[in-house]
């Protein structure tokens, strides 16, 4: 895929009745990569169809004629929902031209939608949303033949099978009271620590089972999944609940401990993601405690507007943060006087 963009289009439902069979509205759109251009016609565009249906034409310039695109459109339901996508590939589509471009496609929904389905479908607060998009991709040069296949790639999934298995493990850690298995080459691989540790002068490197004294078992079970498969571990109540919040703070600083940059800004996402007046205080103090600048600066942004600093200087947060954390304060009011 060369490029994809999306864009909504809104209709003001009761001036559609004012439109002439023919007459439509135009919107461009550019994301940076791709420029195009909706034009849609609510009362249709053919004399046939007696202004029954809304259509749209969807036209997109391309620099060359080796490329394939796909076209989207839908409406947004009533009930929050989507109706079904009109789908028009560019083997389908015909050539237009488009001034200052050597070549364009376009993509027609002659029959996009019936007028009489708006109303009782459609219409939310007097107004219909159209959702259209364009996928781009690249075609093969004339002539050549069809590449071969290649699946995606599954090293992720398959590392991840072996995760805390026995067979084939060399090393094992317990945390809490439980046992992990795990490979001291998989671990070295991704971490400077683990590799002083495991294959270094280290104590750690003649030890069969390494016992973890300040970390629980589910963060460092989450720790081996993302050291494996590079993804976060699915967590159960949703990344908002304050149980996945606390989490996501220990598993930010297991990365720490083990310098896994990646994980941390994963969980730093995920902690600003639950960032609220009553918890951005302790966010910036584990940001500044686990050398994560990122979040940390994210959250000051978040604390500096006037609306929220009000009320977080008076959450107990915020006197923790002034106790503990007198040069954040220092900078905070540097801020301010700014």
């Amino acid at each position: 895929m060369i490029s994809s963009s999306f864009a909504e289009l809104k209709l003001e439902y009761p001036g559609t009745n004012s439109f002439a069979v023919g007459d439509g509205v135009n919107k461009r759109v550019s994301d940076g990569e791709q420029s195009w251009i909706i034009r849609c016609y609510p009362r249709g565009y053919r004399k046939e169809d007696n202004g029954e249906y809304v259509s749209l034409r969807i036209a997109m310039p391309a620099k060359s004629n080796s490329i394939k695109a796909i076209f989207h459109a839908f409406l947004m339901r009533r009930d929050g929902g989507v109706g079904v996508p009109s789908i028009i590939c560019s083997d389908k589509a015909f050539p237009v031209r488009i001034p200052g471009h050597p070549y364009g496609y376009a993509g027609a929904f002659r029959h996009f939608v019936k007028r009489s389905d708006l109303e009782s479908l459609y219409v939310v607060d007097g107004e219909v949303t159209i959702v259209c998009g364009v996928v781009v991709f690249a075609a093969a040069a004339a002539g050549a033949d069809d590449p071969i296949a290649v699946p995606q790639s599954n090293l992720g999934g398959q590392l991840g099978d072996i995760v805390d298995r026995a067979d084939g493990s060399d090393v094992s850690f317990s945390a809490g009271g439980e046992t992990f298995h795990a490979h001291r080459a998989v671990l070295a691989a991704r971490s400077p620590v683990f590799r002083a540790e495991l294959l270094g002068d280290m104590a750690e490197a003649t030890m069969s089972c390494i016992t973890l004294h300040d970390i629980n078992p589910a963060t460092f079970k989450a720790l081996l999944h993302f050291v494996y498969t590079d993804a976060l571990p699915t967590v159960d109540g949703g990344c908002s609940s304050p149980s996945s919040s606390e989490f996501f703070e220990s598993l930010l600083v297991a990365g720490d401990r083990y310098a896994l940059d990646r994980l941390k800004l994963m969980c730093a996402q995920k902690l600003w993601e639950s960032v609220s007046v009553e918890t951005v205080a302790a966010a910036i103090g584990y940001a500044e405690t686990y050398h994560c600048p990122e979040l940390k600066s994210k959250c000051l942004n978040f604390l500096m507007a006037e609306s929220n600093f009000k009320k977080v200087a008076v959450t107990d947060g915020y006197f923790h943060l002034r106790r503990d954390f007198p040069l954040i304060i220092e900078e905070i009011k540097k801020r301010i006087n700014t």
